[in-house]
């Protein structure tokens, strides 16, 4: 056997120390990566929560626009007037009410399936509003100049509690 056999069969596979040292690194990646993934699997049911509501903005939407609200929605104390509400939890959210003077529709997760600790006063409250001089102003579906007949000019989300932390950015 000649120089270049020998130098060929000692590089033949990977030291103990270079399995060791790739595998020290794949551990370090799968510490920071694992809380991460978990994060984004929290928001991402998260975003679900907030898409629960989408029946009750349309439903909301066009009964502001229509004018049909004046008797039934007239003032704060006829809540979840609008026929969208849920009490009944599903698999993300744990219920939907809504303000029949505001028309404010408010989501409180389900906390048991979203993989994070979730409190009844842990919610998401969309906020229909609209435009008075380029400025959107809140409705109150009893005022004067605001609510009844006027276009909703946006949907206003907020956050409360733990849920601010996993809320999508639109609702921080």
């Amino acid at each position: 056997m000649n120089r270049r056999t020998l130098a060929r069969r000692a590089q033949a596979g990977f030291t103990l120390i270079e399995l060791m040292i790739v595998v020290a690194i794949i551990g370090i990646l799968a510490a920071v990566a694992l809380p991460a993934y978990k994060d984004y699997t929290i928001k991402a049911r998260m975003s679900e929560v907030v898409l629960a509501a989408s029946q009750c903005r349309t439903t909301i939407s066009e009964t502001i626009q229509s004018m049909d609200a004046a008797a039934t929605l007239s003032n704060a104390a006829n809540a979840n007037a609008f026929g969208c509400d849920a009490t009944t939890p599903t698999k993300m959210v744990q219920s939907i009410s809504t303000n029949g003077g505001t028309g404010a529709i408010t989501v409180v997760p389900h906390a048991s399936n979203l993989g994070a600790t979730f409190a009844g006063t842990d919610t998401i409250v969309l906020t229909p509003s609209y435009q008075v001089s380029g400025t959107a102003t809140a409705y109150a579906l009893n005022a004067a100049g605001g609510g009844q007949g006027t276009q909703v000019f946006e949907w206003k989300c907020t956050s409360t509690g733990n849920a601010a932390k996993y809320a999508p950015g639109s609702c921080r």
